[in-house]
């Protein structure tokens, strides 16, 4: 008799996130003593505002906190979310279409595995963020793949997605502004494109997590604003991580329509019950507060922004859209690939980031991880001397190419 595989089909198919990696690997570098700078993780390198803080210690000391709650989440974080919603994004929804969970990630696969039968295909645009295609894969679906680049600043085309879809296509994944790339499509587009959507009779699942962090002349706009005839067929995700500097607190949450919202509710009843409670209160003071924080980590983001365009377009055989939202550069190294480079020639970006992360201690994704080869990610949620001594050193690494 043979032996059966000790890991299952379904869980061996996952592959380890490409960017927690790479974090990792600078840490640990770091941790040699090796002067690592990391470009890694999407990490805001601000602290947690203070008053979030002081309303989670608050919080340790409530016996109430102690125990179990609702698994969807506290009552009056869901009241603060809808009330949250209508302020930043104009959709106004009801507490019982808003599910709490841990994060993002839990957000994501919640819907996915709410919407999904094995063999249904969801349209992905590529670069895309590499847990999203996992997550897809989780729940039995297909992920299928518009892929984008630099000479439309990554933004899809109706057109594109149309060709993409099948009669098995049942969900839309729509992301603006994008990780990795920072594109941004503007209100026209997103209307256009929802509009496509509730024609074909799709449903669209919509992260939301970078609302706030959007720069010039940009504007974010939430699609079922936008199209409120397609609000029934749409899921969108966000989180308190990246508008709040609070990745380590883990909350997050899906708003949908109520039956949707109700099933990934019963899902986490068994998964994970309820967010933990401490974290919970500390999301309800964040998105109950202003938004003064974000306006200040964004004036930051904006420089630094401008800057890592700046220096990476510098650099021969690197070009570097400006990147309209979020906190990621995405440049195009494919004009270096197969140069010699202290006696190596990279062929692929893969190799080419275990040759910068190597020779010049800074640490990069490759853009194998976001479905686009020939290209890194760099984000820019690190402080500003780090970023110019980063990126010098890629500039004068990648300056050696012949």
């Amino acid at each position: 008799m043979s032996e059966r595989p000790r890991i299952s089909e379904r869980i061996g198919g996952i592959s380890e996130s490409a960017t927690l990696a790479v974090d990792a690997k600078a840490k640990a570098m770091k941790a040699e003593g090796r002067p690592v700078i990391g470009f890694g993780a999407g990490e805001p390198d601000f602290p947690t505002p203070d008053y979030i803080v002081e309303a989670a210690i608050k919080a340790c000391r409530e016996p109430r906190f102690h125990r179990y709650t609702p698994a969807g989440g506290l009552p009056e974080l869901k009241e603060a979310l809808a009330a949250k919603t209508l302020r930043d994004s104009g959709y106004r929804v009801e507490p019982s279409q808003i599910l709490v969970t841990n994060g993002g990630k839990q957000a994501i696969y919640e819907a996915f595995a709410t919407m999904l039968d094995p063999g249904d295909e969801v349209i992905v645009i590529a670069p895309y963020w590499t847990t999203y295609p996992e997550s897809i894969k989780l729940a039995g679906g297909v992920p299928r793949y518009v892929v984008t680049d630099e000479s439309t600043g990554y933004l899809a085309t109706v057109e594109q997605l149309e060709a993409a879809r099948t009669e098995r296509t049942k969900v839309l994944l729509f992301v603006s502004p994008s990780n990795p790339t920072g594109a941004v499509y503007t209100p026209e587009q997103v209307r256009e494109i929802g509009r496509w959507a509730a024609e074909a009779g799709l449903w669209v699942l919509t992260d939301e997590i970078y609302e706030h962090l959007v720069y010039g002349d940009a504007r974010f706009s939430s699609l079922p604003v936008e199209v409120p005839e397609l609000a029934e067929r749409t899921v969108v995700v966000n989180g308190v991580a990246k508008t709040y500097a609070m990745t380590g607190w883990r909350v997050g949450w899906v708003i949908g329509p109520k039956d949707v919202v109700k099933a990934a509710g019963n899902l986490q009843s068994h998964a994970t019950s309820n967010v933990a409670n401490v974290s919970q209160a500390a999301a309800l003071a964040a998105v109950s507060g202003d938004l003064s924080a974000v306006a200040e980590m964004r004036t930051a983001f904006d420089r630094r922004r401008r800057t890592i365009v700046r220096m990476l377009n510098d650099v021969p055989g690197v070009v570097c859209p400006e990147p309209q939202g979020a906190f990621y550069a995405y440049p195009s190294v494919k004009g270096v690939l197969g140069k010699e480079i202290r006696g190596r020639r990279p062929q692929s970006s893969t190799e080419l980031a275990e040759l910068i992360l190597e020779q010049a201690e800074v640490a990069v994704v490759p853009g194998e991880a976001f479905g686009t080869p020939g290209y890194l990610r760099l984000s820019y949620a690190l402080g500003d001397a780090d970023l110019a001594e980063g990126v010098g050193r890629i500039q004068k690494l990648l300056g050696e190419a012949s």
